[in-house]
């Protein structure tokens, strides 16, 4: 609904939407986004919609911020490695600016959705700037493990940067409602498994590592890598299987 539509209170006055009204709004993304990420993004999303921001500013800043924190971590690898910087502030700068930037990004879908002020070409522009950022974010831990150990596989941050695609697409195809679950229950323990594959929470699990041990940064690749790969073979069986029926 646009301004110009929404309710009118007896007073004559336009009512405005509550956060509850964006959070209905969420399309999800597991557990962690749902519980935090989406929540938080509801008051964000009202805050624009009182300022009368349009859904691409908020993606806007989104893409600013999380850039800025991948760019920050590109910079500080070497310092942070050779003993000259903290690595905790470094993590916890990183923590804070992405998770703005991600409930950034999902405040423009709510905002989009309940001011009734969305676009196809606001949806590709958002789409194009998760790319940036998740891009970046990707730079970043391949930097920071390299910094730390120099001996680094050149393939592992090659499989690491192509497997992180899986994730990026499988969350671009959620936000165009295009994207079915391999294991739809949604039981707590089943949410709790997806966790790994939560954006929400992989970019509170990076800067854990890259504040408490950075060093740890090679197998964090290693780990996205194989759970991105066997999520991507699962997918293709499925996918295959279906085809055959």
């Amino acid at each position: 609904m646009s301004r110009a539509e929404a309710p009118v209170a007896a007073g004559g006055s336009v009512d405005e939407p509550r956060p509850a009204d964006f959070y209905r709004a969420n399309r999800g993304g597991g557990l962690f986004s749902e519980t935090l990420s989406q929540r938080a993004a509801s008051y964000l999303a009202l805050g624009a919609y009182r300022l009368g921001l349009r859904p691409t500013v908020v993606s806007a800043v989104n893409l600013v911020l999380g850039l800025a924190a991948s760019v920050f971590v590109v910079l500080t690898a070497r310092p942070v490695a050779a003993g000259h910087l903290p690595a905790w502030l470094v993590g916890v700068l990183a923590f804070v600016v992405w998770q703005l930037a991600y409930c950034l990004d999902c405040a423009d879908g709510q905002l989009a959705r309940v001011a009734g002020t969305g676009s196809a070409a606001g949806a590709r522009v958002d789409v194009l700037i998760d790319v940036a950022v998740q891009i970046s974010i990707v730079a970043a831990v391949a930097t920071v493990a390299v910094a730390q150990r120099p001996s680094t596989p050149a393939w592992l941050v090659g499989a690491f940067a192509g497997s992180w695609m899986v994730n990026l697409v499988t969350s671009v195809m959620a936000k165009e409602g295009t994207n079915e679950s391999l294991v739809t229950s949604s039981s707590l323990p089943v949410r709790v498994v997806k966790l790994v594959r939560d954006y929400g929470a992989m970019i509170t699990l990076i800067p854990l590592v890259l504040a408490v041990a950075p060093a740890w940064s090679v197998w964090l690749m290693a780990l996205f890598t194989a759970v991105n790969g066997l999520f991507l073979l699962a997918s293709i069986v499925a996918a295959g299987r279906a085809s055959l029926r």
